[in-house]
């Protein structure tokens, strides 16, 4: 899977990200549920989350980010090949969120579609777009990872609903020109035998939702804590180590981590285990809580907008999550 001779590189030329207006901190969850600010920060590294306004969609989040993503890269929605969104809260099973955003954008040349790999989406996305630009099919791309989990949450269950906030994050991505930076390795990986421990069980073929078990609250976020941290944390280190060397780097060239927004203590130990200094990875988790799909392109938009990053810096996108998925991917910029 190294990068072929005549494989046409592929640059990102515009990030952009959004976050719905209205914030819910921990102290308005203390009057919620049954937690408290310290109990909730202490164990996640999460002060406040974003949560959509009556009416706002997953494609509303997407589309704004997406806006901002393309104006970075001097591109109108007209000009767009391909769009992909990465989201496990799409606006309707079906047509695909990806349908709405080309219509919001204008992007009639655009194919349009949704790929479902929890938080890992974004970066699957990336490899995939990227695949098809650098074989010749495409001359570019708009990638989202866009995320409206308020409408999954269980507000009583105290163990879930303090995680997860809503936003968009986008990218867009085409050939690269002489002297510009690539996408250099992605290492991707799934364990399918993980499926119970970080799920939505309720709403697909397999458990509709019926009058008779609505109150069961079975569409909503369900997750056992514990067993996901370890195998965050073994597998984002082997990805994250995997694509490095593939690129051709070593730990020393990266200048920034920007890892799955999900938890911090999850974070820190995969710097830790990186041998990563924690000025050298970037967390935002603290204002946006976990948004899936959304959390590493929302961070990557906001570390490029601070300069955190610049041109000919290394950079590792790292992620994982339910399936179980993760990803990692190097970038030159």
């Amino acid at each position: 899977m190294s990068q072929h001779a005549s494989e046409i590189p592929v640059t990102i030329a515009g990030t952009g990200s959004y976050v719905p207006e209205k914030i819910l901190t921990n102290a308005d969850l203390e009057k919620i549920v049954d937690t408290t600010d310290e109990w909730i920060t202490s164990r996640t590294g999460i002060k406040e989350r974003h949560i959509a306004a009556e009416g706002e969609n997953t494609s509303d989040l997407a589309t704004k980010a997406a806006e901002r993503a393309l104006e970075q890269a001097q591109m109108k929605g007209e000009d767009l090949d391909l769009i992909i969104v990465a989201t496990i809260s799409p606006d309707t099973i079906t047509p695909a969120t990806a349908c709405y955003v080309q219509h919001n954008l204008g992007a009639t040349k655009a194919v349009a579609f949704d790929i479902s790999a929890a938080c890992s989406g974004f970066l699957y996305a990336m490899k995939l777009a990227k695949r098809m630009i650098s074989d010749g099919a495409f001359s570019n791309a708009l990638i989202i990872g866009a995320e409206k989990l308020s409408a999954f949450v269980n507000w009583e269950d105290r163990n879930t609903c303090v995680l997860f906030g809503d936003g968009a994050g986008a990218a867009v991505l085409r050939k690269s020109e002489d002297g510009e930076g690539r996408i250099l390795a992605t290492e991707m990986g799934t364990d399918g035998a993980q499926t119970g421990i970080l799920n939505i069980p309720g709403g697909g073929s397999a458990c509709p939702i019926t009058v008779d078990n609505a109150s069961e609250k079975l569409a909503s976020l369900n997750m056992q804590g514990r067993e996901v941290f370890k195998l965050a944390v073994n597998a984002m280190k082997r990805a994250s180590e995997t694509a490095i060397e593939r690129a051709g780097l070593t730990p020393d060239d990266i200048k920034l981590v920007i890892p799955h927004q999900a938890n911090l203590r999850i974070i820190d130990a995969i710097a830790d285990r990186l041998t990563v200094p924690n000025e050298k990875v970037f967390v935002n988790l603290h204002k946006y809580g976990n948004t899936s799909a959304a959390a590493v392109a929302i961070a990557l938009d906001e570390a490029h907008r601070e300069g955190k990053f610049e041109r000919g810096d290394n950079i590792v996108l790292v992620v994982f999550g339910a399936g179980l998925t993760w990803a990692a991917t190097a970038i030159q910029w």
